[in-house]
């Protein structure tokens, strides 16, 4: 091989490693500025669940599914949060527009990150997030795809069963004792006793209701939801708080 056809070939590999780099180089700024569009578009996704919540999701009426107003969602979000610290579970069941309403809250008003939403409809993945969302049917209430991490450790569940009627709500309490936590007197870092269940149901449910959760009551909260129900709701619950108490008339 002369000299002029070696250096033609240091030259050749020469330029073929210039090209390589500047190929690479290339690359990682798509990379970079993929991954920058796809955080700017998780923001604004992000942004709009906070912002428009509910709006996003048409009830199903064949799923039961009817949202609550927004005022009743963000009670009943509050009793949640009253008084948790950061180690406080909280489970909402069949309550999407609960969850929704956590949401729209100032981040120093939502004191623990442990929230998860149990929902049939896979919709509401999108607003949970797959690490807080899990499926759940209550025809099958042990069915636990979420067993590891929530069965026997929730602090605070609110559920809402889907029908009134007797086996959708003694299934969904079945549900509910294996989530629960042990009742204790615990206290959460704030002093505020850690437990507390709420189920929001039809007045009509209300001696199943003792009967599935005895320490429960009637409070003098009353739920409302935003295309209106002909069923008389009720809140029942196993604590009183600013927002609610035990009613004297029921």
């Amino acid at each position: 091989m002369s000299d002029s056809e070696s250096d033609l070939e240091l030259q050749l590999s020469s330029n073929a490693l210039a090209a390589l780099q500047e190929f690479r180089k290339e690359e990682e700024e798509r990379q970079k500025e993929f991954q920058r569009m796809y955080n700017d578009a998780d923001q604004e996704f992000q942004l709009k669940k906070r912002q428009q919540g509910m709006d996003l999701f048409k009830e199903d009426w064949q799923l039961s599914q009817f949202w609550y107003n927004e005022e009743t969602a963000h009670i009943l979000a509050k009793a949640l949060l009253d008084g948790a610290d950061e180690d406080t579970c909280i489970a909402i069941v069949s309550a999407p527009s609960v969850y929704a309403a956590i949401l729209k809250l100032n981040d120093d008003e939502i004191p623990t990150k442990h929230i998860y939403l149990l929902e049939f409809d896979k919709r509401f993945e999108l607003l949970a997030g797959a690490d807080k969302f899990f499926f759940y049917d209550y025809s099958n209430p042990l069915d636990f795809d979420f067993d590891s991490k929530l069965k026997g450790k929730v602090d605070r569940l609110l559920i809402d069963p889907p029908f009134l009627n007797e086996h959708c709500q003694t299934n969904s309490s079945i549900t509910a004792k294996a989530l629960l936590a042990p009742k204790t007197d615990a206290k959460t870092k704030c002093g505020v006793i850690k437990h507390r269940l709420i189920s929001c149901t039809g007045e009509r449910m209300r001696a199943i209701i003792k009967k599935n959760y005895p320490d429960t009551e009637i409070t003098t909260f009353l739920p409302e939801h935003m295309n209106g129900l002909s069923n008389e709701f009720r809140c029942y619950a196993n604590f009183e708080w600013d927002g609610w108490t035990f009613s004297k008339n029921d």
